[in-house]
């Protein structure tokens, strides 16, 4: 879900949209006139979006070495081995 309010708004009743972030997982954009906009979310929501985005560049890395394998860029290696 996700909320937009003004500023102002937000500022005189934040203790509520804080509660609408948490306790309903609303995702509250503050619209700030002339100035850049911000999102106010759960920390939990937050974890996640950070969790999803370091999975995908996870997963891009993988898919980038194995393009490079099958274009013929891999070099081997002997292993080595740890006392």
């Amino acid at each position: 879900n996700m909320l937009t309010v003004n500023y102002s708004t937000m500022r005189n009743n934040l203790n509520e949209y804080c509660d609408k972030a948490t306790d309903e997982h609303e995702i509250v954009i503050a619209i700030r006139k002339g100035e850049k906009n911000v999102v106010l979310m759960s920390l939990e929501q937050y974890n996640q979006l950070v969790k999803a985005v370091k999975n995908a560049e996870y997963l891009a890395m993988i898919d980038r070495s194995i393009a490079q394998f099958e274009a013929g860029k891999a070099q081997e290696h002997e292993l080595i081995e740890v006392e």
